[in-house]
């Protein structure tokens, strides 16, 4: 059956035909690891997870490429301001290699979470320092790049074509565009391949310009081209990565090789939150355990997410979610009833209802339509293993383990006692067994108790 993608370099729906017959390979954006994924950030990862999974559905094997940044992601997505990680590691006053060790295992964590499978290679910038060397100097080599004072530039004007992703009309924004970064650039949407490091700065490297550190585009070419060569074929990210990163990847690349190195471009569209943008002034940036705290299994955030197409925004509300949690509970209930089922069904019906969640997934991963296929199963009035057996497969793409029980949601815990159980915490690593003593006994008076166990304290309402 012939799978469909919707594809953003020629912005519209193709046949997918992958570069080798059975083998499909991918290479998706990573985090940036100097602070918490949001739930946002993990709707990306949820909309690479399930093209993984229809690829495999069809009989694909996947070599699948992640880069980790640890470094050169500066604070405005562009060549202004400082890198997020020394950002990052000033506010927290840890080293930036503690700050990507630590959010790197939150971030795999929310994956585990989520059931997001982690893909065949992960790649981290900062282990890969002589490779986009040597990829910069090919780019200087092959007259796409010039230096100046402060760094290694692309020069856009030796393209043929710049941006070619978005719909942007760079000749009508140049005559307004900004100039005072680097007054040595050719060209204001000239970009820096490499950064000429301060004295004092903390991340930097040898290199033929000096000790310096990597631009942020320079980083997914090259792991990139080292792990699935020139052309692959599908490159996945954020709808956010279009108009600087991902057309800087390809001005690269055509600047290295010649190539635009995805033949498939898919992004996946914002998350809103209750109708708005996600953000620190509102107070509503969520992550994976802020679900968790308010009671939910995060693949109750999983099934949500397939209520619209990864190319629409979603929109976040709590009432969506609590609907959504009686909806998985429904569905894993359904399929209990139907593994118990002994009733005989007509093997036409059975692959009918195949056909057609097949179709759906594979017309551009449409997942809203697919789930209707998957409650059609569910409410099928005779009973049978056949028909459990057919959610099982339909769950290697959904993800959900309708297999496993339901975790009843839990009774959120005020924020209130969430704090004096933190201060509990910090006196008893402080060995103030008084003062320990003394939080308990207040949480007590407030209707809760607390239990210690190997893997940490349990709350729950007397």
């Amino acid at each position: 059956m012939d799978i469909y993608f919707y594809n953003t370099l020629t912005k519209k729906k193709e046949i997918f035909k992958p570069i080798h017959q059975k083998e499909v390979r991918i290479y998706s954006c990573g985090p940036t690891v100097y602070k918490d994924a949001t739930i946002g950030n993990m709707r990306t990862n949820l909309f690479q997870d399930v093209l993984r999974r229809v690829l495999r559905y069809n009989g694909y094997a996947l070599k699948h490429a992640m880069n980790i940044t640890d470094v050169g992601h500066l604070v405005s997505d562009g060549d202004e301001g400082e890198d997020k990680m020394l950002k990052s590691a000033r506010e927290e006053k840890k080293t930036p290699m503690e700050i990507a060790k630590h959010y790197t295992k939150l971030f795999f964590q929310d994956l585990e979470a989520l059931n997001i499978e982690t893909p065949e290679i992960v790649c981290k910038a900062t282990d890969h320092i002589q490779e986009m060397l040597e990829y910069v100097k090919k780019l200087l080599e092959n007259g796409y790049a010039y230096e100046t004072s402060t760094a290694i530039y692309f020069d856009i004007a030796k393209l043929n074509q710049y941006p070619i992703l978005s719909n942007v009309n760079i000749e009508e924004q140049k005559a307004g565009a900004r100039v005072d970064v680097d007054s040595e650039k050719r060209s204001p949407y000239d970009f820096a391949l490499w950064i000429k490091a301060p004295k004092n700065h903390l991340m930097k490297w040898d290199s033929p310009w000096g000790e310096s550190y990597p631009g942020w585009h320079i980083e997914c070419s090259s792991m990139g081209q080292k792990y699935l060569g020139e052309q692959f074929d599908i490159h996945t990210g954020g709808i956010d990565l279009i108009p600087t990163h991902h057309e800087n990847e390809i001005a690269q690349s055509k600047g290295n090789c010649g190539k635009i190195p995805a033949n498939y471009w898919m992004h996946g569209e914002y998350l809103l939150i209750d109708g708005g943008k996600m953000s620190k002034s509102l107070g509503n940036v969520y992550l994976i355990k802020d679900l968790v705290e308010k009671g939910y299994d995060p693949l109750v955030y999983r099934l949500f997410s397939y209520s619209c197409h990864y190319k629409n925004k979603l929109n976040f509300t709590w009432d969506g979610m609590e609907a959504t949690a009686k909806s998985l509970e429904r569905l894993k209930n359904g399929y209990q009833l139907h593994l118990e089922g002994k009733e005989e069904v007509e093997n036409d019906l059975v692959e009918e209802l195949e056909e057609k969640f097949h179709q759906a997934i594979n017309d551009d991963l449409n997942m809203p339509l697919a789930m209707g296929v998957v409650w059609e199963v569910v409410k099928q009035e005779k009973k049978s293993s056949k028909w459990a057996e057919l959610l099982a497969k339909f769950d290697t793409v959904l993800g959900l383990k309708i297999q496993e029980p339901i975790q009843k949601k839990q009774e959120e815990i005020p924020q209130e006692i969430l704090e004096l159980v933190e201060r509990r915490k910090e006196a008893r690593l402080n060995k103030d067994w008084a003062k320990s003593d003394e939080l308990r006994d207040l949480i007590q008076s407030k209707g809760y108790e607390i239990k210690d166990t190997k893997e940490g304290v349990e709350v729950r309402k007397i």
